[in-house]
C-alpha cells in the first residue's frame, strides 16, 4: 500500500486508537454490497477496528466504521482463493451488519490474512487448571 494513501488517513486513525494499542492489520478494502463507493482503509489492531472512506472527488476522508472489537457481533469472514479475496463481515453495536472485502495478491498471503484474523477475533482459551495443579 502507498505511504501517501496511508498518512492521509492517519488523523483519523490517531483519534480512534489508543496509543499502545498494536495495529495488526492495514489494508484497502471495498464494501461487496455497495461497490460504487469506491475504497476504505481498514485497520485493525488488538483492541479496534476501524474503516475510513475517502471520498472520490474531493478527497475528504470520512470515518465509516470504530468499534471495539469485544462490541462487534457474529463475525466471520470467508477467504476465496479463485478470487485472492476475503469477505470479513461483524455486526456493530448499532445492530448494522458491516461487510468489507479484502483483495490479497498471492495464495499464501490469502492464507496468512485467514490466519492473523483467527488470532484476533478467536484468541486461544488458557486451559483451566486442574484441581491437583491448583492444590500443588
Amino acid at each position: 500500500m502507498a505511504v501517501p494513501t496511508v498518512s492521509r488517513h492517519m488523523p483519523v486513525f490517531r483519534r480512534c486508537v489508543e496509543a499502545d494499542d498494536t495495529a495488526v492489520l492495514v489494508a484497502r478494502c471495498l464494501r461487496p454490497d455497495r461497490p460504487l463507493q469506491g475504497e476504505f482503509l481498514l485497520l485493525l489492531t488488538q483492541r479496534r477496528l476501524v474503516v475510513t472512506q475517502e471520498t472520490r472527488v474531493l478527497r475528504r476522508l470520512r470515518l465509516h466504521l470504530n468499534a471495539e472489537l469485544r462490541h462487534l457481533g457474529n463475525v466471520n469472514w470467508n477467504p476465496d482463493v479463485q478470487l485472492s479475496a476475503v469477505e470479513l463481515a461483524a455486526t456493530a453495536i448499532d445492530g448494522v451488519r458491516e461487510r468489507f472485502w479484502i483483495r490479497v495478491g498471492h495464495p499464501k498471503q490469502l492464507w496468512h490474512l485467514d490466519a492473523l484474523l483467527s488470532r484476533v477475533f478467536r484468541p486461544k482459551l488458557l486451559p483451566r487448571p486442574t484441581p491437583a495443579a491448583a492444590a500443588g
